[in-house]
């Protein structure tokens, strides 16, 4: 069993102790699809204890658009990086 399928059962067992069904968790672990993001949701149900889906469904979009953000962060930090060395390069005529 790999790390990612842990996350996953682990936060099946998690929501099924809340009282959901396992389809949910499910739904739940392939939108977070990495083990990362599983682990802050299993965490965030611990310790803010939500009172519905609806909560729990905001905070994995919340998950989602912080890794889309910081994954755009690094994409423009590389791209960014590649241009300074084009500019400070030699091979660049002036």
């Amino acid at each position: 069993m790999t790390s990612l399928e842990r996350a996953t059962e682990d936060l099946i067992q998690t929501l099924r102790k809340m009282g959901y069904p396992e389809s949910f968790g499910l739904l739940i672990a392939a939108n977070l699809r990495t083990e990362k993001m599983i682990g802050r949701m299993i965490g965030y149900l611990k310790n803010a204890k939500p009172q519905s889906d609806a909560e729990i469904a905001d905070e994995m979009l919340a998950i989602m658009d912080d890794r889309d953000r910081w994954t755009q962060k690094k994409m423009s930090e590389y791209y960014n990086s590649k241009y300074n060395e084009y500019l400070n390069s030699s091979l660049r005529e002036e």
